[in-house]
């Protein structure tokens, strides 16, 4: 008797109970599959780092002495789809059992269990043993609530597993630092050095690239800097705690053109593919913030983006797949422009964000919301197309995080349901927040005129536009005011202004 295990490419956990004992009568399972890298053009480090990192686990497993069954992209073996590899697998060892983990993803859920249904043999599900929650406990723990505040459910997880916690109280007196983590960085301290191993996969993406795969980005194959495994993983959790954390909190928000990573842990790839859990690197924050080498509002600030947060937009896509994934509140039917794909624009932010995301596969969370996301939405851009676009460049794009991120929150296409309100803005506030203005093709002042920055324009011609749909939200009264004393030739202007640029977006 032959029990197949599948393991999926973000399921890379060596600590889950499965590998507690060795077992001659299980064969674990684990894919390169074209199905994977095609449902989204991808950047060429996310489909590199996660083939590096599945060969990895899979000799970890092999090394532990259990049984593994490996397709590589370019084996004649593999048939390339999850079901027909199945298939293939149970025929091969005459298998006489399934059993999966949990996928994080709705469309493999769904596959996996219509191929379960079909067959004769016993097929089941097994936890991926790897989140604070259950999919159902959010949309269960918001049932019959008009709105679905994160604030909320974040105070219940945070008592629920006594983070932060002083009795019934949070510790310090406040459940939010946020106030305290806007400050601006003007390269005092300096950002730590990055001291992830670097990481020489030539010879696997040249076999990729044989293999016919698509993909864009620069794929740094001589020197790729993620995580192959755990333990790679966790001596990045101890740099950020030891270099980074410190400063997380007061800098999260700022950006610059002389730093990519600023005090941002780099964690999510590593999270991602549960090659860490998200308890314990909660847990290793707390304990620095008890030891003294981290402030409050820095463990604080960074503890809400993944016991608050990142449970609860998982929990929000469980409850809302699949049709969240087609909203569209605004209707917006913009393509991206030709520079998403090369970073060539004038607009400064845009081509360092945007740069740095080609380069990296990475971008820390307010470049990617109120550069890139602010833009998208200003400018009326597919969000069905933006989120694609999400979803194929980050390396830590995975859909059950990418989606609920983009569509509700980066572009408010979910109506509301969970941002509070469009998370847009003009020119003033990245100058505020960052050293992009300077030195910028546009000018951030200007609102019209051939070099006026077009967040100017876009930002009020947006309000304008999606008056019936946004100007009840009593979070933009104020935004509203204004737009009433700009009423007539003003407006009038702005929007003119704002139309042709939209009309016209390659050229920015």
């Amino acid at each position: 008797m032959t029990i197949l295990r599948l393991l999926l490419g973000d399921q890379l956990n060596p600590t889950h109970s499965w590998f507690d004992a060795v077992r001659p009568d299980v064969v674990y399972l684990m894919m390169e599959m074209r199905q994977e890298t095609d449902y989204v053009l991808h950047h060429a480090q996310k489909i590199l780092a996660i083939f590096a990192g599945m060969r990895d686990f899979a000799r970890l497993l092999q090394a532990a002495g259990h049984r593994v069954h490996y397709l590589k992209i370019d084996d004649p073996q593999n048939r390339q789809t999850l079901p027909a590899n199945l298939d293939c697998a149970v025929a091969r060892f005459d298998a006489t059992s399934v059993k999966y983990q949990a996928p994080d993803e709705w469309r493999l859920d769904a596959e996996l269990s219509a191929w379960a249904a079909a067959q004769a043999m016993p097929c089941g599900m097994v936890d991926s043993e790897h989140f604070y929650t259950e999919r159902a406990d959010c949309g269960a723990f918001f049932a019959g609530r008009r709105s679905w505040l994160m604030e909320n459910f974040y105070r219940d997880m945070r008592k629920r597993h006594r983070v932060l916690m002083d009795g019934a109280k949070p510790v310090g007196g406040q459940w939010n630092y946020d106030h305290d983590n806007r400050g601006t960085w003007k390269g005092v301290p300096g950002e730590p050095a990055d001291l992830r191993p670097a990481h020489d996969h030539a010879a696997l993406w040249q076999c990729i690239v044989d293999a016919g795969v698509k993909s864009f980005g620069d794929p740094q194959a001589q020197a790729l800097r993620w995580p192959l495994n755990r333990a790679e993983a966790l001596l990045q959790l101890d740099h950020f705690i030891d270099d980074a954390l410190p400063h997380f909190g007061v800098f999260q928000d700022a950006m610059s053109t002389k730093a990519s990573r600023l005090f941002h842990s780099l964690l999510s790839f590593a999270l991602n593919t549960k090659m860490l859990g998200p308890s314990e690197v909660v847990n290793r924050v707390e304990a620095a913030w008890q030891a003294g080498s981290a402030p409050l509002a820095a463990a604080e600030g960074f503890i809400r983006q993944i016991l608050g947060w990142r449970e609860f937009v998982r929990g929000v896509y469980w409850a809302r797949m699949p049709d969240y994934a087609t909203r569209n509140v605004f209707d917006h039917q913009g393509a991206l422009p030709h520079w998403f794909w090369s970073g060539e624009t004038k607009m400064r932010c845009l081509a360092h964000a945007i740069g740095d995301s080609l380069k990296n596969a990475h971008a820390h969370h307010i470049q990617r919301l109120m550069i890139i996301g602010n833009f998208a939405l200003l400018a009326g851009l597919q969000p069905q197309a933006v989120h694609q676009w999400y979803l194929g460049i980050y390396i830590d794009a995975f859909e059950w995080v990418e989606l609920p991120n983009t569509l509700g929150m980066s572009q408010f296409a979910d109506g509301g349901l969970l941002a509070t309100k469009p998370y847009v803005s003009s020119a003033a506030y990245i100058d505020r927040m960052s050293d992009y203005c300077k030195g910028c093709h546009y000018d951030r002042k200007a609102r019209e005129g051939e070099r006026a920055c077009p967040y100017n324009s876009l930002y009020w011609d947006f309000f304008a536009r999606n008056r019936q749909q946004l100007s009840a939200n009593p979070r933009l009264g104020m935004v509203y005011r204004q737009l009433e004393k700009m009423e007539g030739e003003t407006l009038d202007a702005l929007q003119t202004k704002a139309t042709a640029l939209r009309g016209n977006l390659d050229a920015l």
